[in-house]
């Protein structure tokens, strides 16, 4: 569909396709995947009135029980993932709980049906599969799309290490998430692992507490890249040009492909997917801030 697609969404959108190398089979019917990734394309063009980017990409991804937990629905095992990401309106919380259901719709009379979405869920779930949205209004959205691969490991995913086992340390890291519950549990997980944790709602209590702290130093930003206000990546320029030592770790449910196509990032940077596990954002951690840990 790589050549297809830029004549259907039109020249004022610039699409990307980052296949990924030794992807896994899957069971599912082609035609039925073909119109999944037409109808998200479709969407995604039509929240781009004015053009934009579209970031279409494939992975191998091993999901841990850990990794699943506010997603009930989905079973941690090994997934083909297919995210298709856009630089389009963006969406309310509201409308992402709706999103899926059948006949709703956010056009115009006569512009859409409301069954789009809908189809692509029915055949997802027919396919053994999930899919997921993030979303936040102004910001683009993407629709990740998890199916089973064909042949699973014979053993189970492994446990993640317990806090115990895990790399540890004692710098001091200032942790900017907007969602309540995943700064939260990243602030407990850190300061489990010996970490002196200064939390924010977002961009602008991080600054009030940087500027409260004066010249005592910031070893790590941790900060997720959309947020509502002031975005990580103009955050963390406003805290490296206090602190220039301070290192940078970002954070997003967004993919890192989608997120450099649109130039919300720049290549090479620090980035940790959404979600993520606590054996993953410990390991990151350390591997940013050196082996001065334990």
């Amino acid at each position: 569909m790589k050549d297809m697609l830029p004549h259907l969404l039109g020249s004022d959108v610039d699409v990307r396709v980052v296949p990924a190398v030794g992807l896994k089979l899957v069971k599912a019917d082609a035609g039925q995947i073909e119109q999944v990734m037409m109808n998200m394309a479709i969407n995604a063009r039509d929240a781009m009135p004015n053009g934009g980017k579209l970031t279409l990409e494939t992975a191998n991804v091993t999901l841990s029980e850990e990794g699943v937990g506010r997603h009930p629905e989905l079973k941690s095992g090994d997934y083909v993932l297919l995210a298709v990401t856009d630089t389009g309106t963006g969406m309310s919380a509201e409308v992402k709980q709706r999103v899926f259901e059948p006949f709703f719709t956010t056009k115009g009379v006569g512009k859409g049906t409301g069954l789009g979405l809908a189809t692509c869920h029915g055949i997802v779930k027919q396919s053994g599969g999930h899919i997921n949205v993030y979303s936040e209004p102004g910001k683009g959205t993407t629709f990740k799309v998890y199916l089973p691969q064909l042949e699973q490991r014979r053993e189970s995913p492994s446990k993640q290490p317990a806090p115990s086992d895990l790399p540890r340390g004692t710098e001091t890291i200032l942790l900017v998430e907007d969602d309540p519950a995943l700064r939260e549990m990243a602030s407990m997980l850190l300061q489990r692992l010996g970490y002196s944790v200064l939390a924010a709602a977002n961009g602008m209590n991080a600054l009030s507490l940087v500027e409260q702290r004066g010249k005592e130093s910031i070893d790590l930003l941790f900060t997720d890249v959309v947020m509502p206000q002031m975005d990580g990546r103009k955050l963390s320029d406003r805290v490296r040009a206090l602190h220039p030592e301070t290192k940078v770790l970002f954070a997003s449910a967004y993919t890192e492909n989608a997120i450099v196509h649109q130039g919300v990032l720049d290549p090479g940077v620090s980035l940790l997917q959404k979600p993520f596990t606590p054996s993953a954002l410990a390991h990151k951690v350390r591997e940013l801030l050196g082996a001065g840990g334990t």
